[in-house]
């Protein structure tokens, strides 16, 4: 692999931590929100005011700088299937975090589309 690819799917990977834990950020900002009663102020932005909010927009920011960077050093054949992963972390992370259900079918899912990046990732690496 190039030095340049290499960058690039650092940052990619960085993409997909950010990313991936930035909705439950955001997330859980949404639920401190409604636990004070505030559901929406005058204008339906309440919600941005809240710091948990801030900091969960902050790193979908960051993240998809690092994305944005990473297609100036490696191809998008490369860089996209780790990308596609980000929404994966955000099951795994809806799962513990939230305590959101995961079911078997939705596990499945989640272990088909890993397997066919590392498929895709393989064949490009070659």
């Amino acid at each position: 692999m190039y030095t340049g690819n290499l960058l690039g799917f650092g940052l990619t990977i960085s993409y997909y931590l950010f990313s991936g834990s930035s909705f439950i950020i955001k997330k859980k900002g949404l639920e401190r929100v409604v636990a004070f009663g505030t559901r929406a102020s005058p204008g339906g932005y309440g919600y941005m005011l809240e710091p948990l909010w801030r900091i969960g927009m902050l790193t979908t920011v960051v993240g998809e700088i690092a994305n944005f960077v990473a297609y100036i050093y490696a191809p998008a054949v490369l860089l996209t299937p780790v990308g596609a992963l980000s929404i994966k972390a955000s099951v795994v992370h809806a799962h513990f975090l939230l305590n959101e259900k995961l079911r078997k079918v939705g596990i499945l899912g989640c272990m088909l589309c890993i397997m066919g990046s590392t498929v895709i990732l393989h064949i490009c690496s070659c």
